[in-house]
């Protein structure tokens, strides 16, 4: 229920991702070993960035033997990927991996009235990582990381916005990163670890007859020491990170967050099924002072059953960058005036069991954010700066929700059906409060698969996302529940697979209901809804891949 901007994208730990302007479609998958989940408030080991939780990207290890991976894809919308991963061991101490990719879709327009539903892209990847393994556990790893993108969305070729002059939507896009984490063991102590990251970004902007060009860029450090007595883990450790951005034509807007901080954790073995642990940070932001974020949770798993709680808090530096500023640019916003940083406390209860081959897990969460940053309309209405602005909401925005899987395996089959329900709500700036936008209220899936190692696998999945309320949006304040059914294909033989993967099969798309092109523009800048169902119908996409080496 909390917006995407609260959640802190890692890569093997590091920040290097930056925090704007990126999204998980545009990380190539290919050498990704797994994935790493924290929810709730984790600002207490991860800073400010991580108010809503945490998703860490951890990267495929090189094995004892050569290895690699191609894959090309082509989809029914005319895009096309390959990607490429190879890894190798250089000597006893050493090994290295390379990661890289093209990825391309056209234009499309699917509802002919002249906005592209679907933008058009093209974009270029490539990741090197270099890795070290010493005595006694000590070990390195170093990585650099490369983007380029173009993307073109808005009026198509030849075509106009309702007021009769074509609007083009577009980003091009470069990202350069480095990062380095060393792990030293340290004799009767424990292992002292350094991670350090430089992340640059440079985008063009243009928002029809407007061009924004501006960087932005992180530097993040940080010294930690941690060991084991007894039945106690324990970690400290002090951090620093740098926020900037830089816009050539909005200078008002331009920002540096330099914010230290000290963090510790302890966990503590309570007896051989229960594991209490608490974990505080404290931070001092240059703009908006000093900030304690404090953590505690337990784990109990009597039997068959797994019980975990958690209580945390933590905050969220302002930035110009709300949803909407990110689609539709900075010009029609009013320079930033006397905000306070969001802060908030989450909770959570998940209470699983596993027994033979069923599996059911039971989450409750809650949230609530005070001072939770919103766009409003100043009443300037020049369609230039300052006729909208950020502020904070007077009152808290609160979520409070139930998440329930089950999971049945029955040889080579598993079932996998959820289920979640969201009570979301927000101030509605007169008093009272709302149903927070674009936010479904219930949704739930079903996933049946079949697979074998070494033979192929096949799937089956259908989704159902309810209603969701509607904010400015000038055909309809509730958007219409829709289910999307896909289906999953794939053969090995050897090191060859072929795969066929069909998506929202019954092709369900927004512009069925109503337009996504308003027929004014929003004073916001925007020419276009938000998007509340999928905008670009059934899909179809197949390829192969190529496995080689070790596995």
């Amino acid at each position: 229920g909390m917006n995407g901007r609260y959640t802190s994208l890692l890569a093997d730990g590091l920040p290097l991702y930056g925090g704007q302007s990126i999204g998980l479609l545009q990380i190539p998958p290919t050498d990704l070993g797994q994935v790493e989940v924290i929810k709730g408030a984790a600002s207490a080991l991860y800073g400010p960035s991580a108010l809503g939780g945490v998703i860490n990207l951890v990267s495929r290890r090189p094995s004892a033997e050569p290895q690699g991976e191609v894959l090309a894809n082509a989809t029914s919308r005319n895009g096309q990927d390959l990607t490429a991963y190879g890894a190798t061991p250089l000597n006893e101490s050493f090994s290295a991996s390379m990661t890289g990719g093209y990825h391309r879709q056209s234009e499309h327009d699917l509802d002919g009235d002249g906005w592209l539903d679907i933008a058009g892209y093209e974009r270029w990847t490539a990741r090197p990582r270099l890795y070290w393994e010493g005595d006694s556990g000590a070990n390195g790893f170093v990585t650099v990381g490369a983007m380029t993108e173009q993307r073109t969305g808005g009026t198509r070729a030849g075509r106009t916005a309702p007021d009769g002059l074509p609007f083009v939507q577009s980003q091009d896009a470069r990202r350069l990163d480095a990062g380095a984490i060393l792990e030293l063991p340290i004799a009767n102590v424990g292992t002292a670890s350094f991670r350090g990251a430089a992340i640059n970004q440079d985008h063009e902007h243009r928002f029809g007859d407007v061009i924004e060009d501006d960087r932005h860029r992180t530097l993040f450090a940080e010294v930690s020491l941690g060991g084991e007595e007894g039945r106690a883990n324990w970690l400290t450790g002090i951090a620093f990170q740098s926020d900037q951005y830089r816009s050539d034509a909005f200078a008002d807007f331009d920002y540096t967050y330099d914010v230290p901080g000290v963090f510790a954790q302890l966990e503590y073995e309570a007896a051989d099924d229960l594991i209490l642990a608490a974990s505080a940070r404290a931070d001092s932001h240059s703009e908006f002072g000093e900030f304690f974020s404090p953590r505690v949770s337990a784990l109990y798993k009597p039997g068959g059953w797994t019980m975990r709680a958690s209580l945390g808090q933590g905050f969220y530096a302002p930035t110009p960058f709300v949803e909407e500023i990110e689609a539709a640019g900075l010009s029609r916003l009013a320079p930033l005036n006397g905000l306070d940083a969001e802060t908030a406390t989450t909770a959570s209860l998940d209470v699983g069991y596993r027994r033979g081959p069923w599996e059911a897990n039971m989450t409750l969460f809650a949230s609530d954010i005070d001072d939770a940053v919103r766009l409003v309309e100043t009443g300037a209405n020049t369609g230039g700066t300052g006729d909208v602005a950020i502020v904070n909401a007077d009152g808290v925005t609160r979520t409070r929700g139930v998440e329930l899987l089950l999971r049945y395996r029955w040889d080579a089959f598993t079932f996998t059906g959820s289920y979640v329900y969201v009570d979301a709500s927000e101030p509605n700036g007169a008093g009272g409060r709302r149903t927070t936008p674009v936010t479904p209220r219930q949704t739930a899936g079903f996933v049946a698969m079949w697979e074998e190692h070494g033979r192929g696998r096949l799937g089956f999945e259908a989704y159902y996302t309810g209603k969701q309320s509607l904010d400015d949006n000038p055909y309809r304040t509730e958007s219409k529940p829709y289910v999307e059914i896909g289906l999953l294909g794939e053969i090995t033989r050897g090191d060859l697979s072929f795969f066929l993967n069909g998506e929202n099969l019954l092709n369900v798309r927004q512009t069925d209901y109503d337009s996504l092109l308003r027929q004014t523009r929003a004073v916001d800048g925007r020419w276009t809804v938000d998007a509340w169902a999928p905008l670009e119908g059934a899909t179809i996409n197949g390829g192969v891949r190529w496995r080689f080496g070790g596995h």
